[in-house]
């Protein structure tokens, strides 16, 4: 069945092409915004399978086989938010996305879409915010956290994006006193 989805407010074409059962399957196309191509190509159950990717310029920037390819992505407005492995048509293997101003916000392993294995985050303005294990995109295992000033500040386990047990360092908040003190987490509780 052929169908065409749209933008909430602004009535602007968002994607034309086949549907089966309310997912894009088989061939479509995919636009911006401000209406210009961003994918053309073949779906399969929602997602890209075979096709070429544009940038908001209308340069091509990826091919995808097969649902496998190294892609990027763009929001709606053409502002880059991934870049990385595809597999099945979702991100697989390793990967980087940006922020709303075009800036590292995460980089790691991801699978089925999510981030899964090591990874790193960034602050706004590119400190690192927190490298560790995650599983089923969210914080899990083995973890180390910082402030926006980049000083230690949890070293521990996390379990379910939530500190679970470890060491939090906290700083003293007068800027002529650097002391810091340890509280303890176990079982999700600070102690």
């Amino acid at each position: 069945m052929n169908g065409k989805e749209f933008y909430n407010n602004d009535g602007k074409l968002k994607f034309e092409g086949e549907y089966l059962n309310r997912e894009r399957n088989g061939n479509g196309k995919e636009f911006y915004n401000n209406g210009k191509l961003k994918f053309e190509g073949e779906y399969l159950n929602g997602k890209q399978w075979n096709g070429k990717g544009y940038n908001i310029d209308g340069n091509l920037e990826y091919e995808i086989k097969n649902g496998k390819g190294h892609i990027k992505e763009y929001s709606e407005y053409g502002t880059f938010k991934f870049e990385g492995e595809y597999i099945n048509g979702e991100r697989n293997g390793k990967g980087k996305e940006y922020n709303y101003n075009g800036n590292l916000e995460f980089e790691g392993e991801y699978l089925n879409g999510e981030r899964n294995g090591k990874g790193k985050e960034y602050e706004d303005y590119g400190d690192l915010k927190f490298e560790g294990e995650y599983l089923n995109g969210k914080r899990n295992g083995k973890g180390i956290e910082y402030n926006y000033s980049g000083k230690l500040v949890f070293i521990g386990e996390f379990l379910n994006g939530k500190k679970w047990k470890g060491k939090r360092i906290e700083y003293n908040d007068d800027e002529d006193n650097d002391d810091l003190f340890e509280v303890e987490y176990f079982n999700g509780e600070r102690k």
